[in-house]
């Protein structure tokens, strides 16, 4: 018979023994069949992708879901990029997402059913399980995720490189092809004049060989009559080799081709000029002259042709005397500083009086794209003429004003144009100090204020803006002060009048021949006729 205390005995080490026995058990299976605590638990045997999400911040994740995190290209957090690369596999991403504290439980799929999301909401954490079902054993396959988000994007890199309109290619440290895109392709096929390519493939710029900082222009001959292409190519050194760019430069080899036409035109124009030109582009270097310039300024073609810059320039016109000569050099080129100034904004124009006793008048203009223009005119001839006129003038007033008699002169349009100094001092008047033109109008003011009144006043009027044959005539004049002039009106080649006033000498009555209008001429010849 068992008392009750021998029964409860046996119970105790029942049960102590069955758990040592299991401890036993536990302690000898491997350590892959244990389980592991946390989110580095999964259902299955193998890893999940596992996040768990407080509102928008990561809390935690499995390994394999950083890594897949890690793979997803672009900026932002953990969540906005890792819901960038869902959205655009699971239709409703987002809207499941939003809904998911009111339903509990989300799950997605995507068309094919090879991605699968499980979302569970967790009282203030969100769960969410990433499967990839096209993984062997339809477990998480956290490299398949990763790999497929790489391959993913290296099928994006390889359709855009592919579709490039420009050639791209890579060679290896021999110069040899190792790959190219469909354009590079599609160029050596021109080139072979052969659609079926085959490896190696031709090197269709051989002097590409190795890298380089600025861009080098090739030119392209396909097979046959095709016309010849021009590309700017640019190489850039890469791990095992060079990957190369070519851009397509036909329109800019047409622009500058047609830009060396328009010069070498405009240089046979100014080549014909007597003015001497001289372009200096934006870095101040010469771009383009005329022969004139050679013969005006003694700078020599060699030098010129070398692209000087413009104090390069304005140094040797220095030298060769070909400038004003500056008191001091400091000065002088604070000058030049400003010359350049003043021309780049449209505002230099000089004349030059050179040691030699040349004298050249130099304007300077500023050209599109922030060039300097300068043009240099030989005008000695003209300004030796205008001082010989000017000598035969100051001549020819000096001579007038040595003259007693007052002398004015209009021309046919009634303006003032010579007077003597009788007549200034006669009438009180300096038309060569008045402001404005002169006109036979004033001049009849001034004379009414000082004389008489006379009708010879007005047939003087008349008489200077009348158009054909005249005569001279005269007339008397008497001042306010009583005394008497003698005025003499001669009609002067082109049109021209002179009025002159004489003092009379004597008291006798001077007669008034005024002059003999066409029509009292006309009737004295048709009276001598007979008719």
């Amino acid at each position: 018979m068992f008392t009750p205390l021998m029964l409860a005995s046996i119970v105790v080490a029942t049960s102590f023994a069955a758990a040592m026995v299991a401890l036993l058990v536990l302690s000898s299976l491997p350590p892959g069949r244990r389980r592991k605590p946390g989110l580095a638990h999964a259902d299955g045997p193998l890893e999940q992708a596992i996040f768990l999400f407080d509102d928008r911040e990561l809390v935690d994740a499995t390994g394999s879901a950083r890594a897949l995190l890690g793979s997803i290209p672009g900026e932002g957090c953990e969540w906005a990029r890792l819901a960038g690369y869902l959205s655009q596999r699971l239709r409703g991403f987002e809207t499941e997402m939003d809904a998911l504290a009111d339903r509990g439980e989300v799950e997605l799929k995507d068309r094919s059913g090879d991605l699968r999301l499980r979302a569970e909401w967790l009282g203030q954490l969100a769960r969410l399980t990433v499967t990839d079902m096209s993984a062997e054993g339809q477990g998480v396959l956290v490299d398949a995720l990763s790999q497929k988000a790489q391959e993913a994007e290296l099928a994006g890199l390889r359709e855009t490189l592919a579709s490039a309109p420009v050639p791209v290619w890579r060679t290896d440290e021999s110069g040899t092809v190792v790959w190219a895109n469909h354009a590079y392709f599609d160029c050596a096929a021109e080139q072979c004049g052969d659609d079926i390519l085959t490896w190696p493939v031709p090197v269709l710029f051989p002097d590409l060989s190795a890298a380089s900082d600025a861009p080098r222009r090739q030119k392209f001959g396909p097979a046959g009559d095709g016309s010849v292409r021009w590309f700017d190519c640019h190489s850039h050194a890469v791990e095992g080799g060079t990957l190369h760019y070519a851009l397509p430069a036909d329109t800019a080899v047409k622009a500058e081709g047609a830009l060396r036409e328009f010069i070498q035109t405009l240089s046979k124009t100014f080549a014909h000029l007597p003015i001497g030109l001289a372009i200096f582009d934006r870095q101040r270097q010469l771009a383009l002259f005329n022969p004139a310039l050679v013969d005006l300024t003694s700078a020599g073609a060699e030098f010129l042709s070398a692209r000087p810059t413009l104090y390069a320039f304005l140094d040797r016109l220095r030298e060769r005397r070909v400038i004003p000569e500056p008191k001091d050099y400091t000065t002088w080129r604070e000058q030049m500083m400003d010359l350049e100034k003043k021309a780049s904004s449209g505002l230099y124009e000089e004349t030059w009086t050179l040691p030699s006793g040349q004298t050249y008048h130099v304007i300077g203009r500023p050209h599109p794209d922030g060039a300097v223009a300068f043009l240099l005119e030989d005008i000695t001839a003209e300004i030796t003429l205008t001082r010989r006129f000017r000598s035969e003038i100051e001549l020819g007033q000096a001579v007038v004003d040595t003259v007693d008699d007052a002398i004015v002169v209009f021309s046919p349009a009634g303006e003032l144009v010579l007077s003597n100094a009788a007549y200034d001092e006669l009438w009180g008047v300096e038309p060569a100090l008045t402001l404005g033109k002169v006109t036979i109008l004033d001049s009849i003011r001034r004379w009414q204020e000082l004389a008489r009144p006379d009708p010879a006043f007005g047939d003087i009027r008349d008489f200077v803006a009348s158009i054909g044959e005249r005569a001279e005539w005269t007339a008397g004049i008497r001042l306010v002060t009583g005394e008497m002039l003698a005025c003499r009106i001669v009609p002067m080649p082109g049109g021209a009048t002179l009025v002159g006033f004489g003092r009379q000498r004597s008291d006798r009555p001077q007669f008034r021949r005024a002059p003999r209008s066409r029509r009292t001429e006309a009737a004295d010849a048709t009276e001598s006729l007979g008719v």
